[in-house]
């Protein structure tokens, strides 16, 4: 997970809007300390609905899929965490280096979805916490095989 989000800088972050509709965003998030983090600008309408709807998805930059296609297509679902705590936010600030203020958010991640090719098979891997990898492997006719 961690290599495809290295892959690029910017993601796709999707929030819920107060009306309940979906509001795509990009994001730069960053890995640090074995966790996931989502930083943003002070105010910035994502923030706003993190505050008010923590659920979250984030799905990785698709990029140029030829430049490394085993790393496959990445998304993370969950629910952020904002976090006020003035050390843990300077330490950010320090190593990211986002223009300040900023709203920072942790991520309790509930769910990693994987899809990738491994002919003739598209490839959907499922993680969510405390249960085991899911494998779904499919051919272009629809027959599934499930894995795991």
């Amino acid at each position: 997970m961690g290599a495809r989000f290295g892959a690029y800088r910017h993601h796709v972050l999707a929030t819920l809007r107060r009306d309940g509709a979906p509001r795509l965003s990009g994001l730069e998030a960053d890995f640090r300390h074995g966790e996931l983090w989502l930083g943003m600008m002070n105010g910035s309408r994502k923030a706003q609905d993190l505050r008010r709807d923590p659920r979250f998805s984030l799905h990785a930059n698709p990029g140029q899929h030829s430049e490394v296609p085993e790393l496959g297509d990445v998304r993370v679902s969950g629910r952020a965490v904002e976090t006020t705590d003035p050390e843990l936010m300077a330490r950010y600030a320090v190593e990211v280096r986002p223009p300040e203020p900023f709203h920072l958010f942790r991520a309790e991640v509930t769910e990693v979805v994987r899809t990738y090719i491994e002919s003739p098979w598209v490839v959907v891997e499922t993680w969510s916490p405390g249960r085991p990898l899911r494998t779904i492997r499919r051919t272009s006719e629809d027959a599934t095989l499930e894995v795991g």
